[in-house]
């Protein structure tokens, strides 16, 4: 968790504290004799003008009888889901969909179009794609393929390869990335071949 979002997460103590004390209908007095805190202190607390800290919390945690986690709103324990951040990049944007560093890393891609060469490059790794909207001009080594929705592309990223917009408008894809012999095994079959190629 980065620093604006523990700012975020202290910010919405005192307002959780105050509503949890008035829904039980708990004076500051009487929450200042049950904890041992002074009620300026509480008051504080309450209002922002003193910051939350175990040693706070804990009594009042005990006095209200709810988990420390529901003070301070963290998240429950075990929450699958990724609360992803897209993260703005020249001509495409990338959202991750893992949140724990490792061998496997999902993003999903919206790329624009972009003028000038195609670059290919090469480096470690075993990456596969899925299209989800628009077209995608894949270049492999010295190949040339456009995937549609709803086809999926896998390869060796250490050969040379470029991919982005096979036309003006953008390309919204899946992307899993690892490093090198952990393959998925769905393929696109290139354009003009039969199933039975």
């Amino acid at each position: 968790m980065d620093d604006d979002a523990y700012g975020r997460v202290l910010a919405d103590v005192g307002p959780r504290l105050r509503r949890l004390r008035q829904e039980r209908g708990v004076t500051l007095a009487a929450l200042s004799k049950a904890t041992g805190i002074s009620v300026s202190t509480l008051s504080r607390l309450e209002s922002g003008g003193r910051k939350a800290t175990l040693e706070l919390l804990l009594p009042l945690a005990q006095a209200h009888q709810v988990p420390l986690d529901e003070l301070v709103g963290a998240p429950e324990v075990g929450d699958p889901r990724v609360r992803a951040v897209p993260q703005k990049r020249p001509h495409m944007t990338v959202v991750p969909l893992t949140r724990q560093p490792g061998a496997l890393q999902a993003y999903k891609l919206v790329m624009e179009p972009v003028k000038g060469p195609r670059e290919q490059r090469t480096h470690e790794g075993y990456e596969w794609m899925y299209v989800l909207s628009g077209r995608l001009r894949l270049l492999l080594a010295d190949r040339d393929v456009e995937l549609r929705a709803g086809e999926a592309a896998e390869f060796d990223t250490r050969l040379p390869h470029w991919f982005g917009p096979a036309g003006d408008e953008p390309v919204e894809l899946l992307s899993l990335f690892g490093r090198q012999g952990e393959r998925i095994h769905i393929r696109a079959r290139p354009r003009g071949r039969s199933a039975g190629a």
